[in-house]
Protein backbone atom coordinates (compact mmCIF):
# COMPACT_ATOMS: atom_id res chain seq x y z
CA UNK A 1 0.00 0.00 0.00
CA UNK A 2 1.67 3.34 -0.86
CA UNK A 3 2.25 6.09 2.04
CA UNK A 4 1.08 9.45 1.43
CA UNK A 5 3.08 11.64 2.33
CA UNK A 6 1.91 15.21 3.79
CA UNK A 7 3.37 18.84 1.81
CA UNK A 8 6.26 19.97 4.53
CA UNK A 9 4.52 23.20 6.72
CA UNK A 10 7.60 25.49 4.97
CA UNK A 11 5.90 24.94 1.40
CA UNK A 12 2.59 25.37 2.97
CA UNK A 13 3.49 28.68 4.36
CA UNK A 14 5.56 29.45 0.62
CA UNK A 15 2.11 28.43 -0.77
CA UNK A 16 -0.14 30.25 1.43
CA UNK A 17 2.24 33.60 0.75
CA UNK A 18 1.71 33.41 -2.89
CA UNK A 19 -1.91 32.94 -2.84
CA UNK A 20 -2.32 36.14 -0.57
CA UNK A 21 -0.49 38.39 -3.20
CA UNK A 22 -2.30 36.88 -6.10
CA UNK A 23 -5.42 38.37 -4.05
CA UNK A 24 -3.96 41.39 -2.65
CA UNK A 25 -3.00 42.56 -6.21
CA UNK A 26 -6.66 42.67 -7.42
CA UNK A 27 -6.93 45.28 -5.23
CA UNK A 28 -5.20 48.31 -6.74
CA UNK A 29 -6.88 51.44 -6.08
CA UNK A 30 -7.83 53.26 -9.21
CA UNK A 31 -9.60 56.72 -9.65
CA UNK A 32 -12.42 57.51 -12.09
CA UNK A 33 -11.39 60.74 -14.64
CA UNK A 34 -13.72 63.61 -13.34
CA UNK A 35 -14.98 65.40 -16.14
CA UNK A 36 -17.58 68.82 -15.93
CA UNK A 37 -20.91 69.04 -17.28
CA UNK A 38 -20.89 70.94 -19.79
CA UNK A 39 -24.22 71.27 -22.09
CA UNK A 40 -23.03 72.52 -25.22
CA UNK A 41 -25.21 74.53 -28.11
CA UNK A 42 -26.86 72.56 -30.85
CA UNK A 43 -25.58 75.12 -33.72
CA UNK A 44 -23.63 78.52 -33.71
CA UNK A 45 -25.67 81.49 -33.29
CA UNK A 46 -23.03 83.73 -35.48
CA UNK A 47 -22.90 80.96 -38.27
CA UNK A 48 -23.37 82.87 -41.66
CA UNK A 49 -25.09 81.26 -44.67
CA UNK A 50 -22.53 79.62 -46.47
CA UNK A 51 -22.14 78.52 -50.34
CA UNK A 52 -21.96 74.72 -50.95
CA UNK A 53 -18.44 75.47 -51.76
CA UNK A 54 -17.18 75.78 -48.64
CA UNK A 55 -15.02 73.19 -47.22
CA UNK A 56 -16.94 71.60 -44.44
CA UNK A 57 -13.84 69.58 -43.25
CA UNK A 58 -10.75 71.79 -42.66
CA UNK A 59 -7.38 70.49 -44.08
CA UNK A 60 -4.61 70.33 -41.50
CA UNK A 61 -2.82 72.57 -44.92
CA UNK A 62 -5.61 75.04 -44.36
CA UNK A 63 -2.92 77.89 -45.23
CA UNK A 64 -2.76 76.96 -48.48
CA UNK A 65 -6.21 77.96 -49.28
CA UNK A 66 -5.06 81.45 -49.35
CA UNK A 67 -3.45 81.21 -52.56
CA UNK A 68 -0.10 82.57 -51.27
CA UNK A 69 3.03 80.52 -52.03
CA UNK A 70 5.25 82.47 -50.13
CA UNK A 71 2.96 81.98 -46.80
CA UNK A 72 3.68 78.05 -47.77
CA UNK A 73 7.21 77.95 -48.17
CA UNK A 74 7.33 80.23 -44.74
CA UNK A 75 5.09 78.44 -42.88
CA UNK A 76 6.78 75.06 -43.94
CA UNK A 77 10.12 76.84 -42.77
CA UNK A 78 8.47 77.54 -39.43
CA UNK A 79 7.60 73.99 -39.17
CA UNK A 80 11.26 72.75 -39.16
CA UNK A 81 13.37 75.73 -37.42
CA UNK A 82 10.81 77.90 -35.23
CA UNK A 83 12.62 78.39 -31.90
CA UNK A 84 9.00 77.78 -30.51
CA UNK A 85 8.30 75.21 -32.13
CA UNK A 86 11.84 73.45 -31.33
CA UNK A 87 11.58 73.93 -27.42
CA UNK A 88 8.20 72.44 -27.26
CA UNK A 89 9.65 69.21 -29.02
CA UNK A 90 12.12 68.81 -26.59
CA UNK A 91 9.27 69.21 -24.13
CA UNK A 92 8.00 65.95 -25.61
CA UNK A 93 11.23 64.24 -25.44
CA UNK A 94 11.27 65.19 -21.70
CA UNK A 95 7.61 63.72 -21.27
CA UNK A 96 8.77 60.65 -23.17
CA UNK A 97 11.38 60.38 -20.76
CA UNK A 98 9.69 60.37 -17.82
CA UNK A 99 7.09 57.94 -18.73
CA UNK A 100 9.85 55.93 -19.32
CA UNK A 101 11.24 56.60 -15.79
CA UNK A 102 8.13 55.60 -14.20
CA UNK A 103 7.39 52.34 -16.03
CA UNK A 104 11.21 51.58 -15.12
CA UNK A 105 9.97 51.05 -11.36
CA UNK A 106 7.17 49.05 -11.78
CA UNK A 107 10.69 46.81 -12.72
CA UNK A 108 13.05 44.89 -10.34
CA UNK A 109 16.30 46.68 -9.90
CA UNK A 110 19.61 44.95 -9.63
CA UNK A 111 23.31 45.75 -8.68
CA UNK A 112 26.24 44.52 -9.03
CA UNK A 113 29.34 45.66 -6.37
CA UNK A 114 32.68 44.28 -6.13
CA UNK A 115 36.27 45.41 -4.77
CA UNK A 116 39.55 44.14 -3.82
CA UNK A 117 42.14 44.93 -1.29
CA UNK A 118 45.16 44.71 1.12
CA UNK A 119 45.29 45.21 4.65
CA UNK A 120 48.32 45.74 7.23
CA UNK A 121 47.67 45.23 10.64
CA UNK A 122 50.73 44.64 13.44
CA UNK A 123 52.95 43.26 10.79
CA UNK A 124 50.30 41.02 9.36
CA UNK A 125 49.29 41.57 5.65
CA UNK A 126 45.82 40.27 5.21
CA UNK A 127 44.24 40.31 1.42
CA UNK A 128 40.65 39.97 0.48
CA UNK A 129 38.15 40.41 -3.29
CA UNK A 130 34.84 39.70 -2.95
CA UNK A 131 32.03 40.59 -5.39
CA UNK A 132 28.29 40.68 -4.91
CA UNK A 133 24.75 40.67 -6.82
CA UNK A 134 21.63 42.06 -5.39
CA UNK A 135 18.51 42.25 -6.65
CA UNK A 136 15.55 44.68 -5.09
CA UNK A 137 11.98 44.37 -6.47
CA UNK A 138 8.36 46.26 -4.74
CA UNK A 139 5.02 44.64 -5.34
CA UNK A 140 2.81 47.27 -6.65
CA UNK A 141 -0.11 45.58 -4.53
CA UNK A 142 -2.10 48.53 -4.22
CA UNK A 143 -1.58 50.00 -8.05
CA UNK A 144 0.55 53.15 -6.51
CA UNK A 145 3.34 52.64 -9.30
CA UNK A 146 1.46 51.59 -12.03
CA UNK A 147 -0.93 54.55 -11.14
CA UNK A 148 2.37 57.06 -11.29
CA UNK A 149 3.14 55.75 -14.86
CA UNK A 150 -0.30 56.29 -15.79
CA UNK A 151 -0.05 59.94 -15.06
CA UNK A 152 2.71 59.92 -16.78
CA UNK A 153 0.70 58.43 -20.05
CA UNK A 154 -1.54 61.25 -19.46
CA UNK A 155 1.41 64.06 -19.27
CA UNK A 156 2.66 63.16 -22.14
CA UNK A 157 -0.23 62.66 -24.42
CA UNK A 158 -0.94 66.12 -23.22
CA UNK A 159 2.47 67.17 -23.84
CA UNK A 160 2.10 66.18 -27.42
CA UNK A 161 -1.10 67.48 -27.78
CA UNK A 162 0.43 71.07 -26.59
CA UNK A 163 2.75 70.64 -29.19
CA UNK A 164 0.07 70.02 -31.96
CA UNK A 165 -1.33 73.33 -30.67
CA UNK A 166 1.95 75.39 -30.77
CA UNK A 167 2.00 73.95 -34.51
CA UNK A 168 -1.09 75.48 -34.89
CA UNK A 169 -0.59 78.99 -33.46
CA UNK A 170 2.78 78.88 -35.47
CA UNK A 171 1.00 78.64 -38.37
CA UNK A 172 -1.56 81.26 -37.54
CA UNK A 173 1.13 83.58 -36.76
CA UNK A 174 3.15 82.99 -39.44
CA UNK A 175 0.17 83.98 -41.57
CA UNK A 176 -0.70 86.61 -39.82
CA UNK A 177 2.56 88.14 -40.19
CA UNK A 178 2.65 87.70 -43.48
CA UNK A 179 -0.16 89.33 -44.47
CA UNK A 180 0.67 92.13 -42.61
CA UNK A 181 3.78 92.90 -44.40
CA UNK A 182 1.68 92.76 -47.34
CA UNK A 183 -0.72 94.85 -46.10
CA UNK A 184 1.49 97.55 -44.91
CA UNK A 185 3.60 97.48 -48.53
CA UNK A 186 -0.16 97.95 -50.17
CA UNK A 187 -0.32 100.72 -47.92
CA UNK A 188 2.93 102.26 -48.76
CA UNK A 189 2.16 102.38 -51.97
CA UNK A 190 -1.09 103.99 -51.91
CA UNK A 191 0.58 106.63 -49.84
CA UNK A 192 2.89 107.26 -52.38
CA UNK A 193 0.29 107.29 -55.27
CA UNK A 194 -1.90 109.46 -52.97
CA UNK A 195 1.42 111.84 -52.63
CA UNK A 196 1.88 112.11 -56.30
CA UNK A 197 -2.27 113.33 -56.83
CA UNK A 198 -1.58 115.71 -54.35
CA UNK A 199 1.79 116.88 -56.08
CA UNK A 200 -0.23 116.41 -59.19
CA UNK A 201 -3.00 119.25 -57.71
CA UNK A 202 -0.25 121.25 -56.64
CA UNK A 203 1.12 121.95 -60.18
CA UNK A 204 -2.63 122.71 -61.04
CA UNK A 205 -2.89 125.22 -58.11
CA UNK A 206 0.49 126.56 -59.28
CA UNK A 207 -0.12 127.52 -62.31
CA UNK A 208 -3.52 128.73 -61.26
CA UNK A 209 -1.57 131.27 -59.23
CA UNK A 210 1.18 132.25 -60.98
CA UNK A 211 -1.72 133.09 -63.28
CA UNK A 212 -3.54 134.96 -60.99
CA UNK A 213 -6.40 132.78 -60.82
CA UNK A 214 -5.31 131.34 -57.53
CA UNK A 215 -4.70 132.86 -54.00
CA UNK A 216 -1.41 132.50 -52.25
CA UNK A 217 -3.72 130.81 -49.59
CA UNK A 218 -4.80 127.97 -51.28
CA UNK A 219 -0.88 127.39 -52.86
CA UNK A 220 -0.13 127.31 -48.90
CA UNK A 221 -3.22 124.46 -48.13
CA UNK A 222 -2.13 122.01 -50.87
CA UNK A 223 1.39 122.29 -49.70
CA UNK A 224 0.89 121.62 -46.70
CA UNK A 225 -1.40 118.58 -48.01
CA UNK A 226 2.05 117.47 -49.92
CA UNK A 227 3.95 117.54 -46.90
CA UNK A 228 1.42 116.02 -44.98
CA UNK A 229 1.30 112.91 -47.36
CA UNK A 230 4.69 112.98 -47.79
CA UNK A 231 5.14 112.87 -43.65
CA UNK A 232 2.71 109.30 -43.55
CA UNK A 233 4.47 107.11 -45.74
CA UNK A 234 7.83 106.95 -43.47
CA UNK A 235 6.11 105.70 -40.40
CA UNK A 236 4.47 102.68 -42.76
CA UNK A 237 8.05 101.82 -43.79
CA UNK A 238 9.61 101.87 -40.21
CA UNK A 239 6.41 99.62 -39.04
CA UNK A 240 6.75 97.42 -42.16
CA UNK A 241 10.31 96.81 -41.54
CA UNK A 242 9.37 95.70 -37.90
CA UNK A 243 7.03 93.42 -39.08
CA UNK A 244 9.56 91.79 -40.97
CA UNK A 245 11.93 91.42 -37.95
CA UNK A 246 9.27 90.02 -35.98
CA UNK A 247 8.25 87.35 -38.52
CA UNK A 248 12.53 86.68 -39.21
CA UNK A 249 12.40 86.16 -35.55
CA UNK A 250 9.42 83.43 -35.37
CA UNK A 251 11.17 81.29 -38.39
CA UNK A 252 14.81 81.47 -36.14
CA UNK A 253 16.31 83.80 -38.63
CA UNK A 254 18.33 87.17 -37.72
CA UNK A 255 15.91 90.27 -37.47
CA UNK A 256 17.92 91.71 -40.54
CA UNK A 257 17.27 88.70 -42.45
CA UNK A 258 15.00 90.16 -45.80
CA UNK A 259 11.67 88.34 -47.65
CA UNK A 260 11.11 87.68 -51.49
CA UNK A 261 8.82 90.19 -52.52
CA UNK A 262 6.68 89.72 -55.18
CA UNK A 263 2.87 89.13 -53.63
CA UNK A 264 0.23 91.63 -53.64
CA UNK A 265 -2.54 91.75 -51.08
CA UNK A 266 -5.07 91.80 -53.72
CA UNK A 267 -3.87 88.22 -54.83
CA UNK A 268 -4.97 86.83 -52.17
CA UNK A 269 -8.25 84.78 -51.99
CA UNK A 270 -10.27 84.98 -48.57
CA UNK A 271 -11.57 80.89 -48.36
CA UNK A 272 -15.15 80.70 -46.65
CA UNK A 273 -14.92 78.05 -43.72
CA UNK A 274 -17.86 75.84 -42.47
CA UNK A 275 -17.96 76.01 -38.89
CA UNK A 276 -19.28 72.27 -38.18
CA UNK A 277 -20.70 71.90 -34.87
CA UNK A 278 -20.21 72.90 -31.78
CA UNK A 279 -20.06 68.85 -30.27
CA UNK A 280 -17.47 68.51 -32.82
CA UNK A 281 -15.23 71.57 -31.04
CA UNK A 282 -13.86 69.33 -28.03
CA UNK A 283 -12.47 66.88 -30.76
CA UNK A 284 -11.29 69.30 -33.29
CA UNK A 285 -9.10 71.56 -31.02
CA UNK A 286 -5.26 70.00 -29.09
CA UNK A 287 -6.01 72.56 -26.78
CA UNK A 288 -8.90 71.04 -25.36
CA UNK A 289 -7.77 67.39 -25.78
CA UNK A 290 -4.76 68.83 -23.76
CA UNK A 291 -6.91 69.77 -20.93
CA UNK A 292 -8.64 66.31 -21.05
CA UNK A 293 -5.08 64.26 -20.46
CA UNK A 294 -4.51 66.40 -17.67
CA UNK A 295 -7.83 65.20 -15.80
CA UNK A 296 -6.74 61.82 -16.75
CA UNK A 297 -3.16 62.68 -15.37
CA UNK A 298 -4.50 64.14 -12.24
CA UNK A 299 -6.96 61.17 -11.46
CA UNK A 300 -3.69 58.80 -11.46
CA UNK A 301 -1.73 61.18 -9.02
CA UNK A 302 -4.72 61.16 -6.96
CA UNK A 303 -4.69 56.88 -7.00
CA UNK A 304 -0.99 56.89 -6.66
CA UNK A 305 -1.20 59.55 -3.32
CA UNK A 306 -4.08 57.29 -1.91
CA UNK A 307 -2.02 54.14 -2.76
CA UNK A 308 0.80 56.08 -0.80
CA UNK A 309 -1.05 55.31 2.29
CA UNK A 310 -0.88 51.92 2.44
CA UNK A 311 2.04 49.26 3.37
CA UNK A 312 4.19 48.41 0.44
CA UNK A 313 6.31 44.65 0.54
CA UNK A 314 9.44 44.53 -1.14
CA UNK A 315 11.48 41.95 -2.21
CA UNK A 316 15.50 41.33 -2.14
CA UNK A 317 17.65 38.65 -3.62
CA UNK A 318 21.64 38.34 -3.22
CA UNK A 319 24.68 36.34 -3.97
CA UNK A 320 28.06 37.10 -2.84
CA UNK A 321 31.22 35.47 -2.88
CA UNK A 322 34.45 36.23 -0.80
CA UNK A 323 38.46 35.06 -1.29
CA UNK A 324 41.25 35.67 0.99
CA UNK A 325 43.49 36.12 -2.47
CA UNK A 326 43.95 39.72 -3.99
CA UNK A 327 41.94 39.88 -7.28
CA UNK A 328 41.09 36.19 -7.10
CA UNK A 329 37.64 34.76 -6.11
CA UNK A 330 39.56 31.20 -6.05
CA UNK A 331 38.76 28.70 -3.02
CA UNK A 332 36.02 31.93 -1.77
CA UNK A 333 33.03 31.77 0.55
CA UNK A 334 29.37 31.97 -1.55
CA UNK A 335 26.41 33.50 0.51
CA UNK A 336 22.98 33.68 -0.89
CA UNK A 337 19.94 35.79 0.57
CA UNK A 338 16.73 35.97 -0.08
CA UNK A 339 14.32 38.08 1.99
CA UNK A 340 10.87 39.97 2.01
CA UNK A 341 10.59 43.62 3.86
CA UNK A 342 6.49 44.96 4.76
CA UNK A 343 7.24 48.79 5.57
CA UNK A 344 3.81 50.95 6.61
CA UNK A 345 4.35 54.50 7.71
CA UNK A 346 2.58 54.93 11.14
CA UNK A 347 3.62 58.70 11.61
CA UNK A 348 4.37 61.24 9.36
CA UNK A 349 2.83 64.63 10.85
CA UNK A 350 0.06 63.92 7.75
CA UNK A 351 2.26 64.34 5.20
CA UNK A 352 0.51 61.85 3.00
CA UNK A 353 -2.81 62.56 3.79
CA UNK A 354 -1.97 65.69 2.88
CA UNK A 355 -0.95 64.76 -0.44
CA UNK A 356 -4.18 63.29 -0.64
CA UNK A 357 -5.72 66.13 -0.28
CA UNK A 358 -3.54 68.20 -2.66
CA UNK A 359 -4.23 65.75 -5.34
CA UNK A 360 -8.17 66.25 -4.88
CA UNK A 361 -7.90 69.60 -4.62
CA UNK A 362 -5.87 69.74 -7.77
CA UNK A 363 -8.40 67.64 -9.98
CA UNK A 364 -10.96 69.95 -8.62
CA UNK A 365 -9.05 72.94 -10.03
CA UNK A 366 -8.12 70.97 -12.99
CA UNK A 367 -11.74 70.03 -13.76
CA UNK A 368 -12.83 73.56 -13.69
CA UNK A 369 -9.44 74.73 -15.85
CA UNK A 370 -11.16 72.37 -18.55
CA UNK A 371 -14.83 73.65 -18.18
CA UNK A 372 -13.23 77.33 -18.24
CA UNK A 373 -11.23 76.10 -21.38
CA UNK A 374 -13.99 75.36 -23.08
CA UNK A 375 -16.75 77.88 -22.70
CA UNK A 376 -13.71 80.10 -23.85
CA UNK A 377 -13.23 78.03 -26.79
CA UNK A 378 -17.40 78.26 -27.55
CA UNK A 379 -16.77 82.13 -27.71
CA UNK A 380 -13.83 82.25 -29.32
CA UNK A 381 -15.50 80.78 -32.59
CA UNK A 382 -18.88 82.73 -31.65
CA UNK A 383 -16.78 85.77 -32.14
CA UNK A 384 -14.53 84.67 -35.19
CA UNK A 385 -17.52 83.93 -37.22
CA UNK A 386 -19.36 87.67 -36.14
CA UNK A 387 -16.35 89.06 -37.01
CA UNK A 388 -15.93 87.14 -40.16
CA UNK A 389 -19.37 88.23 -41.11
CA UNK A 390 -19.15 91.88 -40.12
CA UNK A 391 -15.68 92.58 -41.75
CA UNK A 392 -17.14 90.94 -45.53
CA UNK A 393 -19.74 93.65 -44.94
CA UNK A 394 -17.65 95.89 -43.97
CA UNK A 395 -15.27 95.38 -46.85
CA UNK A 396 -18.06 95.31 -49.14
CA UNK A 397 -19.31 98.68 -48.45
CA UNK A 398 -16.13 100.17 -47.85
CA UNK A 399 -15.47 99.06 -51.47
CA UNK A 400 -18.49 101.64 -52.56
CA UNK A 401 -17.52 104.40 -50.69
CA UNK A 402 -13.50 104.01 -52.68
CA UNK A 403 -15.21 104.35 -56.10
CA UNK A 404 -17.36 107.51 -54.67
CA UNK A 405 -14.33 108.69 -53.81
CA UNK A 406 -12.17 108.58 -56.95
CA UNK A 407 -15.37 110.10 -58.65
CA UNK A 408 -15.73 113.24 -56.64
CA UNK A 409 -12.39 113.33 -57.08
CA UNK A 410 -12.02 113.50 -60.35
CA UNK A 411 -15.13 115.88 -60.35
CA UNK A 412 -13.37 118.27 -57.54
CA UNK A 413 -10.34 118.92 -60.29
CA UNK A 414 -12.34 119.29 -63.10
CA UNK A 415 -14.50 121.72 -61.71
CA UNK A 416 -11.46 123.27 -59.88
CA UNK A 417 -9.54 123.73 -63.21
CA UNK A 418 -12.63 125.49 -65.06
CA UNK A 419 -13.03 127.62 -61.99
CA UNK A 420 -16.33 126.25 -60.71
CA UNK A 421 -15.45 125.28 -57.42
CA UNK A 422 -12.40 126.34 -54.62
CA UNK A 423 -9.49 124.72 -53.51
CA UNK A 424 -11.19 123.68 -50.19
CA UNK A 425 -13.74 121.14 -52.47
CA UNK A 426 -10.74 119.38 -53.94
CA UNK A 427 -8.52 119.10 -50.36
CA UNK A 428 -11.85 117.37 -49.41
CA UNK A 429 -12.07 115.10 -52.07
CA UNK A 430 -8.64 114.03 -51.47
CA UNK A 431 -8.35 113.48 -48.33
CA UNK A 432 -11.73 111.58 -48.83
CA UNK A 433 -9.92 109.33 -51.24
CA UNK A 434 -6.64 108.72 -49.22
CA UNK A 435 -8.68 107.63 -46.27
CA UNK A 436 -11.18 105.30 -48.57
CA UNK A 437 -7.95 103.75 -49.97
CA UNK A 438 -5.84 103.03 -46.64
CA UNK A 439 -8.96 101.68 -44.85
CA UNK A 440 -10.23 99.29 -47.92
CA UNK A 441 -6.36 97.71 -47.24
CA UNK A 442 -6.67 97.29 -43.51
CA UNK A 443 -9.70 95.90 -44.10
CA UNK A 444 -8.47 93.25 -46.87
CA UNK A 445 -6.05 92.58 -43.80
CA UNK A 446 -8.48 92.27 -41.45
CA UNK A 447 -11.00 89.91 -43.26
CA UNK A 448 -7.69 88.35 -44.12
CA UNK A 449 -6.75 87.87 -40.56
CA UNK A 450 -10.62 87.15 -39.65
CA UNK A 451 -9.93 83.85 -42.14
CA UNK A 452 -6.60 82.66 -40.14
CA UNK A 453 -8.39 83.27 -36.47
CA UNK A 454 -11.33 81.24 -37.28
CA UNK A 455 -8.99 78.37 -38.92
CA UNK A 456 -7.13 78.34 -35.58
CA UNK A 457 -10.68 78.27 -33.57
CA UNK A 458 -11.76 75.73 -35.19
CA UNK A 459 -8.51 73.53 -34.72
CA UNK A 460 -6.77 73.91 -38.08
CA UNK A 461 -8.45 70.61 -39.26
CA UNK A 462 -6.47 68.35 -35.96
CA UNK A 463 -9.25 65.46 -35.02
CA UNK A 464 -8.67 63.69 -31.83
CA UNK A 465 -6.65 60.09 -32.39
CA UNK A 466 -9.38 57.53 -32.39
CA UNK A 467 -7.90 55.53 -29.55
CA UNK A 468 -6.16 56.68 -26.25
CA UNK A 469 -3.26 54.54 -27.06
CA UNK A 470 -2.97 56.33 -30.39
CA UNK A 471 -3.16 59.43 -28.46
CA UNK A 472 0.27 58.31 -26.32
CA UNK A 473 1.57 57.21 -29.50
CA UNK A 474 1.07 59.86 -32.03
CA UNK A 475 3.96 62.04 -33.19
Amino acid sequence: MPVLHSPRPSRLRHLAAAAALILLAGCAITEPVVSPELELPAAWSEAPALPASAQADISSTWWQRFGSPQLDALVAEAMLSAPDLLIQAERVVQAELALRQAGASLLPSLSLSGGSGVQNAEGKESQSTNAGLSARYEIDLWGRLAATRDASHASLAATRFDRDAARLSMAANVATLWFQTLALDERIDIARQNLAIAERVLKVVQARYDNGAASALELSQQRSTVLNQRKAIEPLEVTARQTRSALAILLGRSPQAGFIQGERLAQLQVPEVAAGLPSELLLRRPDLASSEARLAAAAANLAAARAALLPSISLSAGASAASAELLSLSGHNSVLSLSGSLLQTIFDGGRLAADVDIQRSRQRELVETHRQTVLAALKEVEDALANAVRDANQESAQREILAEAQRSLRLAELRYREGADGLLTVLDAQRALFSAQDQLAQLRLTRLTDAVNLYRVLGGGWNMPETPAAAHTAG
